[in-house]
C-alpha cells in the first residue's frame, strides 16, 4: 500500500535560497525518514497539492542493477564543476591545502597557478615599498589591501590567477549528452566526454537506464509523456528510447543544498542507487518540506529536482567499517589527489536521470564526430579512406 503525506512549507522561498551551498543535517528532516512505498505532495501558494516525489521500494532487480555496475562503476571522475552541490570550499582539505586559494565565495574559488606560485615566491620577497610601486602601475588600490592582497592582486594582473572559479572536487559524471556551451570550452552539442570515451560500457547499460525511464513512465505518466516527446523532437541526442538526455554519475558524494537548474522544466529527475558495503546516512532531503528519503540498493525516486535538495553526512558505524574491510578492491584510486569520498571502502553510486532543458535548441543535424563513440568515429573515417 501507498501511503499519501501532504506537507507545507516550513521555511520561506528566500530563506531557503540563502541556505544555497550549505551542508544540511538530519535535524531539517521533520518527518520520518522515508523508506516505505510513499507518495509525497506540498501545498503550493496557491494551496494545491503538488507533486514532490514518489519513492518505491525495491522495484530494481539485483540483475539490473549488476548491469549499471558493470557498465557504469568506473564513469564517475573527478569533477571541479558540480556548483552549490559541491558545498563550501573546504580549506583545510586534502585538495585546497595543497593550493593558495584566492578569492574564495561560498562554493566557488580560484587559486594561484604555477606561474603564480613561482611569482608569489619573487614577490613574497620584495620589500612593501617595491610592491606599493608595481601596484601603481597596474593602477591597484591598496588602501585597504593587506600585505598577501597585494601580492595576490598583482600576480592576477600578470596572468598568475586561474581563469577559472572552481568548486570542491568530488567524484561526478554525466553520461549521455550535453547541450551547447558557449561560454566555457565552446562546444557544440554533443556525446559527453565519457560517453564517447567508454562507448561500449555506455551502450551496456541502457537496459538499466531504460528500467528508470518505465518506472518513471509507471509512477508520472504525465509529465513522463511531456519529457518523452520533448526528447523525442532530437532523436539523436537522447539516451536509447529513454525520456532522458543525461545521467550524471556521483560516487560516494554528498551533495550541499541545490537546485537542478538545467533539467527540463515540465519533467522530473530520476534517481537511483547502487551500493557495495555498508553505511549510514545519505539521506535524500528537501528541508523546506522537513522531508529525508532513504534511497538504497533496488529502490527508485522520481523528484521535482527544481527544489531545493541535498544529502545528509555518509557515516559508518564500526562494525560497518569491519565489514568494508573485507570487501574486494574495485578501485584504484589515489587518495592523495583529494577526491572527496573516494578513499572510502564502501561505494554509493548515485544516477541521475533527466532530460537537459537547453537540448532543444540543439540543431537537427549535427557532426557525427560529436556523437558517437572513439570507436565509431574511428570506423566512420577508414570507411571514407577507402
Amino acid at each position: 500500500m501507498v501511503k499519501k503525506l501532504v506537507v507545507n512549507k516550513l521555511y520561506t522561498d528566500d530563506h531557503i535560497k540563502s541556505l544555497e551551498g550549505n551542508w544540511i543535517d538530519e535535524s531539517y528532516i521533520k518527518q520520518p525518514i522515508i523508506k516505505k512505498d510513499t507518495d509525497v505532495y506540498y501545498l503550493n501558494n496557491d494551496n494545491e497539492e503538488t507533486l514532490l516525489l514518489k519513492f518505491r521500494k525495491n522495484v530494481i532487480t539485483d540483475d539490473e542493477l549488476q548491469i549499471g555496475w558493470d557498465a557504469y562503476k568506473n564513469l564517475s571522475k573527478p569533477s571541479r564543476g558540480r556548483g552549490a552541490s559541491a558545498g563550501p570550499i573546504d580549506k583545510s582539505g586534502q585538495y585546497w591545502s595543497k593550493r593558495v586559494i584566492v578569492n574564495d565565495n561560498k562554493w566557488m574559488t580560484s587559486y594561484l597557478s604555477p606561474v603564480g606560485l613561482i611569482l608569489k615566491e619573487e614577490y613574497d620577497e620584495l620589500p612593501l615599498a617595491e610592491l606599493t610601486k608595481k601596484c601603481s602601475e597596474y593602477n591597484i588600490a591598496t588602501e585597504e589591501l593587506s600585505r598577501h592582497d597585494i601580492i595576490i592582486s598583482i600576480i592576477k594582473k600578470e596572468g598568475g590567477v586561474s581563469k577559472m572559479r572552481v568548486n570542491n572536487q568530488v567524484a561526478s559524471s554525466a553520461i549521455g549528452y550535453f547541450d551547447e556551451d558557449k561560454k566555457m570550452s565552446k562546444t557544440p552539442c554533443r556525446l559527453t566526454y565519457f560517453s564517447k570515451h567508454n562507448f561500449t560500457d555506455y551502450k551496456k547499460g541502457f537496459p538499466f537506464i531504460e528500467k528508470i525511464d518505465k518506472l518513471y513512465k509507471q509512477l508520472v505518466p504525465d509529465a513522463h509523456q511531456r519529457q518523452h516527446e520533448r526528447a523525442s523532437q532530437k532523436p539523436h541526442l537522447k539516451i536509447s528510447d529513454t525520456s532522458f538526455s543525461t545521467v550524471t554519475i556521483n560516487r560516494n558524494f554528498r551533495t550541499a543544498l541545490h537546485r537542478d537548474a538545467n533539467d527540463f522544466r515540465g519533467g522530473f529527475g530520476n534517481l537511483t542507487v547502487i551500493e557495495r558495503g555498508k553505511y549510514q546516512g545519505g539521506y535524500t532531503v528537501f528541508p523546506q518540506f522537513g522531508i529525508g528519503v532513504d534511497l538504497r540498493n533496488n529502490d527508485f525516486v522520481v523528484m521535482d529536482v527544481h527544489q531545493w535538495h541535498s544529502n545528509t553526512p555518509i557515516t559508518e558505524s564500526e562494525e560497518d567499517k569491519e565489514f568494508n574491510k573485507s570487501l574486494p578492491k574495485v578501485y584504484k584510486d589515489n587518495p592523495a589527489v583529494g577526491t572527496v569520498g573516494i578513499y572510502e571502502l564502501y561505494t554509493r553510486l548515485s544516477f541521475v536521470c533527466y532530460l537537459r532543458e537547453k537540448i532543444l535548441n540543439c540543431p537537427d543535424a549535427i557532426d557525427p564526430e560529436y556523437l558517437y563513440g572513439i570507436e565509431d568515429n574511428e570506423k566512420t573515417k577508414i570507411k571514407k579512406t577507402k
